[in-house]
């Protein structure tokens, strides 16, 4: 594969100095194709691209082992009837659709159910060791809302082994990648994207990065709540500002899954998962009273409900008062057996011994609903995840199509890869069909302008401060349940943030350029924060994960997408119809769900 070409050079347009003296220097950087983020979507994109023997190159903000894509536990979904010999691709299907609550997109579900196999079968190749059965078949387990066992895993650390797997993989192809890159700005001339900017986190020296194709795989918004499972300085919305800048649109950012069991405390780890598997062994929710209130609410399935239900009946528990005195409510699994606890739910125990000195064998879970995964993101064609800016693809948790209004659990670690795939192929064959790329002057001395105004402002405003208003104002007014007005008034809370935003300082240290990359976050989370409250405030109904009190029933009306711009607002987008056998399938008497947790 042939490496992409790097020339360094001294910036020379705008201030050549930072505040800490340091010149901005300014790499140059020329490949086939660009990957934006070093997750799993974009290390299987990546793959595909440098397996064809194109170069390419892959960037991410964090340190590549250590992406979003590792925090993910329970599975990865196949229909390989390895254990139920009935499975199938269109049950899958089925399930996926009914499951989203008829917003998923059927042509990107049969896409991800029917190539699933294939994306099993890519990670064994890649040397992933999977649970196995005795007689070597790939061990699959049920997850909830699923009609039978088609969830294969690598014991609770599924996405981790899955992420270092790929990794491997890329490095035994000789990928480069890029650690501690921020991406600031996709690279535009006449509707085409020619590349990307950004600077290196550490030192500050800025990246021109040109490019034939770009793939936007940087994630989700679920980090502008004010409890969120994603971890600091990630999942703040950068792919949706970067697609939007670039003049693409966002599908369904009103769409958010909200996991039922975050922890509250400490605040640097505030909604931390706790894994459903501690409802799944036994464990029991009580209120801030003291009372198992899953009764009120699912009497039959109780702790085993559906993640959507629990996490409304627990805000509503908060809500109307009978939550904890720090807002939340307690899971108990201290009845249960320490041997079990041990067994069963180890990186619970560990998790909590880490962040609260907690031993959960002796005392309840303090815990409350937390944002978890943006089911909407940048509007994609359904087959090959192009953008309406050509050049420019999304995948992942950046993309929109398949979860619709409720992610089904182990869909997307399988959609990934099954993308991943399809989308590498897509901007192989772009990228070689390319008589000549554009390139435009102008915006690249935009993207270094906006860089070197950033560091330049010396205003009074905090970057933090403002991204901590942001969260309060989107848990408050676009949480577990909305109405017309809150979201209303969260919108005047936005308009007014973003005015403040010009005033912001930003202060270069020692330490590095956090205090910068805090500042395009910020700008990021802004444009996701007003997309979602635009959406959720159309969606004027019930459905899934988006719960609207003065709207409580399902409208058939809106079984639409809605697709936001800052120059269209909103607009409603037919879904395709399904397939008749998919269809029928959905109709389809349900496998009983008996003591199955369904997530």
């Amino acid at each position: 594969m042939a490496e992409p070409s790097v020339e360094d050079m001294n910036s020379t347009q705008g201030p050549n100095t930072t505040q800490g003296n340091v010149h901005a220097h300014e790499h140059m950087i020329s490949t086939s194709v660009l990957v934006i983020g070093t997750g799993g979507s974009g290390l299987r994109a990546a793959i595909e691209v440098a397996e064809s023997g194109t170069d390419v190159l892959a960037v991410g903000k964090r340190p590549k082992d250590d992406a979003h894509t590792s925090l993910a536990a329970g599975g990865i979904n196949a229909a390989l009837a390895t254990m139920d010999p009935d499975d199938t691709w269109q049950q899958h299907a089925a399930d996926t659709i009914k499951e989203s609550y008829d917003l998923a997109n059927p042509r990107t579900v049969e896409i991800v159910t029917q190539g699933a196999e294939q994306g099993i079968a890519d990670l064994e190749r890649y040397g992933m060791d999977f649970a196995k059965e005795d007689d070597g078949r790939i061990s699959q387990r049920f997850f909830g809302a699923h009609t039978w066992r088609r969830t294969a895993f690598a014991g609770d650390y599924t996405g981790l082994e899955i992420q270092r797997t790929l990794i491997h993989r890329a490095e035994a192809l000789n990928v480069p990648i890029l650690d501690r890159v921020y991406i600031t700005k996709l690279l535009v001339a006449d509707g085409r994207i020619f590349g990307a900017f950004g600077f290196d986190i550490v030192d500050g020296s800025r990246y021109r990065i040109h490019a034939d194709a770009v793939i936007l795989a940087a994630g989700g918004h679920n980090r502008i709540w004010r409890r969120t499972s994603s971890r600091r300085d990630e999942n703040t919305g950068d792919s949706f500002r970067l697609a939007v800048e670039a003049g693409a649109c966002l599908r369904d950012a009103e769409l958010v899954q909200f996991h039922p069991s975050g922890i509250i405390e400490p605040e640097n780890a505030a909604g931390t998962l706790v894994s459903e598997a501690a409802r799944g062994e036994g464990g029991i929710l009580r209120n801030g009273l003291r009372e198992r209130f899953m009764e009120r609410y699912d009497p039959e399935r109780m702790e085993l409900s559906t993640r959507d239900r629990v996490a409304l009946a627990a805000y509503t528990e908060i809500a109307e008062g009978r939550g904890t005195e720090n807002g939340g409510i307690w899971l108990d699994v201290s009845h249960l057996p320490r041997e079990t606890i041990m067994n069963r739910l180890p990186r619970v125990f560990q998790t909590m011994m880490e962040t609260q000195m907690l031993d959960i064998t002796q005392s309840p879970i303090e815990i409350a609903p937390t944002a978890h995964y943006s089911m909407g993101g940048v509007w994609v064609d359904p087959v090959e995840h192009s953008t309406d800016v050509e050049g420019l693809w999304a995948i992942g948790e950046a993309s929109s199509g398949l979860h619709g209004a409720n992610r089904l659990g182990g869909n997307s670690l399988i959609e990934l890869l099954v993308f991943g795939r399809i989308v590498g192929q897509s901007a192989i064959a772009y990228s070689s069909e390319l008589g000549a790329q554009v390139r435009s002057q102008s915006a690249i001395a935009e993207a270094r302008a906006e860089i070197d105004d950033l560091l330049s402002s010396e205003g009074t405003e905090n970057v933090r401060a403002l991204q901590r208003e942001i969260r309060n104002l989107m848990t408050e007014h676009a949480g577990v349940v909305r109405d017309e007005a809150g979201l209303a008034e969260g919108l005047e809370k936005l308009a007014s943030i973003e005015a403040r935003m010009s005033e912001v300082g930003i202060h270069p240290d020692i330490a590095g350029f956090s205090d910068l990359s805090h500042a395009f976050d910020l700008k990021s989370s802004v444009l996701a924060a007003r997309a979602t409250l635009e959406c959720a405030l159309e969606r004027r109904e019930t459905r899934g994960c988006h719960n609207r009190s003065d709207y409580p029933e399902q409208d058939e009306n809106l079984q639409v997408n809605l697709v936001w711009s800052p120059s269209t607002g909103v607009v409603k987008e037919d879904i395709s119809a399904v397939d008749p056998e998919v269809a029928e399938l959905m109709r389809h008497e349900e496998i009983s769900q008996v003591g199955k947790l369904v997530e």
